[in-house]
């Protein structure tokens, strides 16, 4: 049905207002888990450095009586390092854009600066949780860090033909993936415990937590039916070495489970995050927001992991 003669609507009209919202909507993933879990610690050189140690395996200790005192044998602390990597993000924005009316944000600057400081602290996370070698780096390529995969080697469950990697200085080699089972997380857990470790978090992909959630055990996997809810996930796995809390993570590699001791892992800071106003080039304006940081494996023999799990 077609309005009346000369009833003017809005398709004749010319001076009618855009209905545009004055919100941006973003789905983007902003929760890095391991960085918010870690430690963070100052680091003031290029190499950032820390020692372990470790204690001697327990054994009968019994003297005789009025027997001279005999000197036990004392070993050294073991030096670790790893190089500081630098990050940053530049946005640039012509003088125009800043000057026109804008929905959503008032000063396009400032929102650009907002939202690459969350794509900075998402890349922090996703290097620091890659199977990434360190490199120390010289004139022509940059210093990068060693990331959590090329560190843990006392504690593991290898697909075949992976192998560990190597104080942060050697990649692991991934080996042929296989489904995910809490006989291999068992394995791990008992080997830790009898590292000394006392491992309270694990961290994986989408496909790995739901792969988890399907384990048996002894969980009961409902609530009572005034709750009407069934419980489908597990999001605190009661092993029988402590309680360790099933963290999903969109970046850390999505065929690892990383089962970390928290305490023993820190991100160093050699410059913490800083915002400049680089020169003026001409009509736009550009900002650094830079950091320059590094993983301190504090000591990987108290966490482990299971590699080369199956990701579909």
């Amino acid at each position: 049905m077609t309005a009346p003669t000369n009833t003017f609507t809005t398709v004749d009209s010319i001076g009618r207002r855009e209905d545009l919202s004055d919100y941006i909507y973003m789905v983007s993933p902003t929760h890095t888990p391991f960085m918010s879990g870690a430690a963070s610690v100052d680091a003031t050189a290029v190499l950032h450095e820390w020692q372990i140690d470790s204690l001697r395996s327990a054994a009968q200790n019994v003297q005789d009586e009025g027997d001279d005192a005999t000197t036990n044998a004392v070993t050294a602390t073991t030096r670790l390092s790893n190089t500081c990597q630098i990050s940053d993000v530049v946005p640039r924005v012509s003088g125009t854009q800043q000057a026109v009316a804008k929905a959503g944000r008032r000063n396009e600057m400032s929102y650009q600066v907002a939202k690459m400081a969350k794509e900075l602290k998402l890349d922090m996370e996703n290097d620091l949780c890659a199977n990434n070698a360190e490199v120390t780096g010289d004139a022509s390529t940059s210093r990068e860090l060693g990331g959590i995969p090329a560190w843990i080697t006392t504690n593991t469950s290898n697909g075949t033909s992976g192998t560990d990697g190597s104080l942060g200085n050697t990649a692991r080699t991934d080996g042929t993936q296989r489904s995910v089972t809490e006989e291999q997380l068992k394995t791990v857990l008992a080997a830790c415990f009898d590292a000394g470790g006392e491992p309270d978090c694990i961290l994986v992909g989408s496909f790995v937590k739901q792969a988890i959630s399907g384990f048996t055990g002894n969980a009961t996997r409902f609530k009572g039916a005034e709750d009407a809810r069934l419980q489908a996930a597990i999001d605190i796995y009661d092993s029988d070495f402590g309680s360790l809390e099933i963290k999903p993570s969109r970046f850390s590699r999505a065929r690892d489970a990383l089962v970390l001791q928290m305490d023993l892992w820190a991100v160093a800071f050699l410059r913490a995050f800083s915002l400049h106003e680089l020169a003026k080039t001409g009509d736009s304006e550009r900002m650094q927001l830079i950091t320059e940081f590094t993983l301190e494996s504090r000591n990987e023999a108290g966490s482990g992991a299971i590699w080369d799990l199956s990701t579909s």
